[in-house]
């Protein structure tokens, strides 16, 4: 009696590998229509090339063998599209996230430039709202995101007068520990009730040499580093928290290209103009 196409023959037709479909008949994934009892060879039908081909293109997205598995599983064809739809949509934020390491390593691998202007300022203390916690730094740009959202919610709730961009306070451990104190603000003026989170905070005042980032947030370390750089070869750098404010942030473009952040860091100004809190010095590095 004919038993169907042995494994090799199955493998041709699909382009699927024999170890590949033993694999997947292992896990669950592709079962043969027949095993032999006595020699263990396994048979297949031409009715399930369609479902091998599915699988070869799911597998090519790259995902994982547990969702392959739940998508055939699944009789409906809207939930069926509802879980490659996600994850088509996870592979976009892949995409993206390798486009942008991609432009930022071939940013590092141009000739030198002057680097970003450079600006000296004097910033009073504050009042705002403040969403304060110590995170992980894997967790921070994501916990970020959630804290500034509802600071937002908070301030439209309250009625809040905003009195400035929002920001953050970032203590140094965050980045030599990789755990640390968080603080992301709205400068409010009004009287601020706490809800959940969300509290009165008194931004603590600073000197600051502060650089101006364009675009998406997980290339803002070269700014860091032109900074940092800056500071260290003039010997003005100082211990204390690095400082962020969002002059165009996520709540206001969907388009991370549009991001406009203004990094500050830590100094001690020597050059007589502490006084003045909008004094501004610009320069490059050196």
């Amino acid at each position: 009696m004919h038993k169907g196409l042995a494994i090799g023959e199955f493998s041709r037709v699909t382009h699927l590998s024999i170890a590949t479909l033993r694999h997947y008949h292992e896990v669950g994934l592709l079962a043969p229509a027949h095993v032999d009892q006595d020699t263990g060879y396994r048979h297949y039908t031409l009715d399930q090339v369609p479902t091998a081909q599915v699988i070869l293109r799911l597998r090519e997205l790259d995902m994982p063998v547990p969702d392959v598995r739940s998508v055939l599983a699944t009789p409906d064809a809207v939930a069926r599209n509802q879980l490659i739809t996600a994850h088509l949509a996870r592979l976009e934020q892949q995409l993206s996230r390798t486009q942008n390491a991609v432009e930022a390593l071939r940013d590092l691998l141009k000739p030198p430039g002057g680097g970003p202007d450079i600006e000296y300022r004097t910033v009073p203390a504050q009042p705002a709202i403040a969403i304060r916690e110590v995170v992980d730094r894997e967790d921070v740009l994501s916990w970020w995101r959630g804290a500034l959202g509802e600071l937002y919610g908070v301030a439209a709730a309250q009625n809040l007068n905003r009195a400035g961009a929002s920001g953050g306070v970032f203590a140094s451990e965050l980045l030599t520990h990789e755990r640390g104190e968080a603080v992301v603000f709205i400068p409010a003026d009004g009287d601020v009730r706490p809800v959940g989170r969300v509290e009165p905070f008194l931004v603590p005042g600073a000197e600051l040499a502060i650089a101006v980032h364009h675009g998406p947030l997980d290339t803002i370390d070269l700014t860091y580093g032109a900074l940092g750089t800056y500071a260290e070869r003039h010997e003005i750098g100082i211990d204390g928290p690095l400082r962020e404010y969002y002059l165009r942030n996520p709540l206001d473009t969907s388009h991370a290209k549009d991001l406009v952040t203004e990094v500050g860091w830590p100094i001690f100004r020597s050059d007589g103009h502490g006084g003045d809190p909008l004094d501004t010095i610009s320069g490059k590095p050196s």
